[in-house]
């Protein structure tokens, strides 16, 4: 079931990432930038357990752009679509707010491109996002690719 995240859900959210943050395959967050930010996030739980099994989040970053960030799914449900719906929800979310312009950051640039983002120069992103970027253990060596979605 794909709902938005609610409190009790962090722990186990924080608990995803870190499994993927720590593997390099993306950017951390402490448990405290989860709690800000957890109206950013969508979550698939099972539905007998509801237990967290995946997590995405649109973040908000400039006039009309907004990212889509921290995709995880726990590696026992790969391949079921989770992924796809999660990105779903939040290009509903963002359509909703009229938001224009999504972009990712991204080592599965093939998964992405099925949804209609397109490959650009890191160099079009908002300066913001580099904020990020400085917590990254890859920065300044960035190898992920950078896509974008044009939603208007």
């Amino acid at each position: 079931m794909i709902r938005k995240a609610k409190i009790n859900d962090i722990k186990q959210v924080h608990s995803i990432l870190s499994q993927y943050a720590g593997k390099g395959l993306l950017l951390g967050r402490s448990l405290s930038e989860l709690y800000d930010q957890i109206r950013d996030f969508f979550v698939c739980t099972e539905p007998e357990s509801h237990m967290v099994i995946a997590v995405c989040g649109l973040h908000i970053c400039w006039d009309e752009t907004a990212e889509i960030r921290s995709l995880a799914v726990v590696q026992q449900h790969w391949g079921k679509g989770i992924g796809r719906e999660l990105v779903n929800a939040c290009l509903q979310e963002a359509t909703h707010l009229e938001i224009k312009r999504l972009f990712v950051l991204t080592y599965l640039p093939q998964f992405f491109g099925k949804l209609g983002f397109q490959g650009v120069d890191k160099s079009v992103l908002p300066h913001k996002v580099w904020s990020d970027c400085i917590k990254c253990v890859h920065f300044p060596d960035c190898d992920e690719e950078a896509m974008i979605l044009n939603l208007d």
